[in-house]
């Protein structure tokens, strides 16, 4: 199929093309990657009258490293970080979530806004950002806001994003020392859409116990999900497989997945404890080789 009839824009900076959403507001809709856009516009489930192509403002596309945090810029491509030593170095989570994403074309193409704002919650960026307690970073011609994972995505494919905004940036905290993060999913295929996916990131104290930990899952709601009350079990504990797995005998009763023609609710619950089990145990065992 072809998409139906729309105007074209291209801005080169940011300003004009905040200018044309307060133009066309509605009517427009923002392109990035397009990975997921021009697929939707070509079978029709998309219409923007009007596409405002903002791959060639230059001033999104960075990855700048503070004592802070990590800012990435809404058109940086996911292969940019996923090839990044420095982040690799301070963060791998994104390092190696990066990799999970589709393929090399896909990567080398889509976006990190495009991704966040498109809000797919089998996705691997959502759950990584949410992971590490990440905020996102939304411009309009009225000012600037920054928004936590939470507060910003709603549900399925839904954001807070106001018709007249755009997500210039990510910003993820610098992680504490002895922190160690894992990442894994359930594909039908290598590169597929992943049925459940799993983050997890815990920090040790010098003593080898749990100082703080973060766990979250993907496709098992409309938002990436955190599971605090699984992780507030560790905390203060030596986390070994005994524990790490009765706390995550929990999730049964904390996720209730929707079924559809990939997997049964029960299946995707008994995923989302075998993963959340892998990831929480590989994560504790990458923060424990930082205190050799």
């Amino acid at each position: 199929m072809k998409p139906a009839v729309f105007d074209y824009h291209s801005p080169v900076e940011l300003e004009e093309a905040l200018n044309l959403l307060d133009e066309f507001g509605y009517d427009a809709k923002i392109m990035s990657g397009g990975q997921s856009l021009i697929p939707m516009m070509n079978m029709r489930l998309a219409r923007p009258k009007v596409l405002i192509d903002i791959n060639n403002i230059t001033e999104l596309n960075y990855i700048r490293i503070t004592d802070l945090d990590i800012k990435i810029g809404g058109l940086t491509r996911h292969h940019q970080v996923e090839e990044s030593k420095e982040i690799e170095k301070i963060c791998p989570l994104l390092s190696e979530g990066m990799k999970l994403i589709g393929h090399s074309q896909i990567r080398s193409r889509g976006t990190i806004g495009g991704s966040v704002v498109h809000a797919d919650p089998t996705a691997e960026l959502p759950v990584m950002l949410t992971t590490l307690g990440a905020t996102v970073t939304l411009a309009s011609s009225e000012g600037i806001r920054t928004l936590t994972t939470d507060e910003f995505f709603m549900t399925y494919l839904t954001t807070t994003i106001e018709m007249n905004e755009i997500l210039i940036s990510i910003e993820v905290p610098i992680p504490p020392p002895n922190t160690g993060y894992a990442i894994d999913e359930f594909t039908l295929r290598k590169g597929d859409f992943a049925i459940v996916l799993a983050a997890a990131s815990v920090t040790l104290k010098e003593d080898g116990k749990v100082e703080s930990a973060s766990l979250c899952l993907g496709g098992v709601d409309g938002v990436p999900v955190l599971l605090d009350e699984v992780t507030d079990e560790l905390v203060g504990k030596e986390p070994d497989s005994d524990l790490i797995a009765d706390c995550c005998s929990r999730i049964e009763d904390l996720v209730d997945p929707e079924p559809d023609i990939h997997a049964s609710a029960e299946y995707r619950k008994d995923l989302c404890i075998t993963y959340a089990k892998r990831v929480l145990e590989r994560a504790v065992e990458r923060a424990a080789q930082q205190l050799k």
